[in-house]
């Protein structure tokens, strides 16, 4: 159990952790909140799929196992950058994720590349899905933040601020690291209030994800709405982590600034170039979006992968017919020798009598 308070606004919570427990299991309100988060992430996808001309069926095996990519991979970005600090001693608990440390970044990379493998074996187009992820996970992101919240954690310097926060882990926190982010030049009052740098992250997200699903009909290409998922997120973030006082550093340098920095300028570089392409080619068809097509008008009918799963069969039926064809002519080419050579007996045993 601990605290939470808001001074300026007179507002307290007293906050346990955790939700319930089954027997020696605890089920913890940062795990829940995370879970909610993905479900109505997961409701919203869905609920788009047809704009974007994919098969829900697909889309949820891409989904599930990019869950299951993004959770591994978002907690060991987080471990491996606070390895010494928090895990050497005790290398068991990496695996403790219900205690927080879960790295977005690393989630989003573990999330996109397990996706992208799942949308080859799946035969699911890539952009497309990238596209509808990419307008689900903001609300998500939106929802997830506040399981830091309930720990108490992912909060940044002090402020004087109406909004500003404090509790007794907040307190724990920066006295016991005080000396540590005085090397990193930050300044802090273990006592005094800190910005809550969870809540600016979580409206951020929330209204990317308003304005997002606003422009979804107007975008231009396959792949845009990844593209500004990753501007939108990125351009907040840059911001943000330069406040918080929990950042993962290498030497003086914040991971997650610098990553959010390259991706923002490389995702604005890349949408203005494909704009310019499309408007110098003056060809309505030229990267024509994909829920345009024809293939995509098939996959809303339920036909597409019918007919391919149809063509497949007449393939391996026209590759037996040709097989069994080689093994017929195979085995006349063998029989032909025998009969020669039965032709050659035959005309030993004339000479023999004659």
């Amino acid at each position: 159990m601990h605290t939470i308070e808001f001074p300026a606004l007179n507002l307290e919570f007293k906050i346990n952790p955790v939700a319930f427990s089954i027997g020696e299991l605890e089920i913890r309100w940062y795990g829940i909140i995370i879970a909610v988060g993905f479900l109505l992430a997961l409701v919203y996808a869905f609920s788009r799929i047809k704009n974007f001309g994919l098969d829900s069926d697909r889309v949820v095996d891409v989904i599930l196992f990019g869950a299951v990519g993004a959770l591994v991979c978002a907690r060991l970005y987080y471990v491996i950058f606070k390895w010494s600090e928090e895990y050497a001693d005790d290398p068991i608990r990496a695996l403790y994720v219900w205690e927080g440390g879960l790295a977005i970044y690393g989630g989003l990379i573990g999330a996109f590349v397990v996706g992208a493998i799942l949308c080859k074996a799946r035969k699911v187009k890539l952009l497309p899905m990238f596209d509808l992820a990419g307008a689900s996970i903001l609300l998500g992101q939106a929802i997830g933040r506040w399981g830091n919240f309930v720990n108490a954690e992912a909060f940044g310097t002090n402020t004087e601020l109406p909004w500003g926060m404090t509790g007794t882990n907040i307190v724990n926190y920066l006295t016991q690291h005080k000396t540590e982010l005085a090397q990193m030049g930050i300044t802090v009052y273990p006592n005094s209030p800190v910005h809550p740098t969870f809540l600016y992250e979580s409206l951020w997200c929330l209204l990317g994800f308003i304005l997002i699903g606003i422009y979804l009909k107007h975008r231009k290409f396959d792949g845009e709405i990844f593209l500004m998922y990753i501007a939108w997120y990125s351009f907040g973030r840059m911001f943000i982590e330069g406040l918080r006082t929990d950042s993962l550093m290498i030497g003086t340098l914040r991971v997650s600034q610098i990553l959010a920095a390259l991706l923002f300028v490389a995702a604005v570089i890349t949408i203005l170039a494909v704009r310019s392409k499309i408007k110098r080619s003056n060809d309505p068809e030229y990267l024509k979006l994909y829920v345009l097509t024809e293939e995509a008008e098939l996959i809303r009918q339920g036909k597409f992968y019918k007919k391919k799963g149809a063509e497949s069969e007449e393939e391996e039926k026209h590759d037996s017919s040709e097989s069994c064809a080689e093994e017929v002519a195979k085995e006349d080419i063998s029989e032909e020798p025998t009969q020669e050579s039965a032709s050659e007996n035959t005309d030993t045993e004339e000479k023999t009598e004659e």
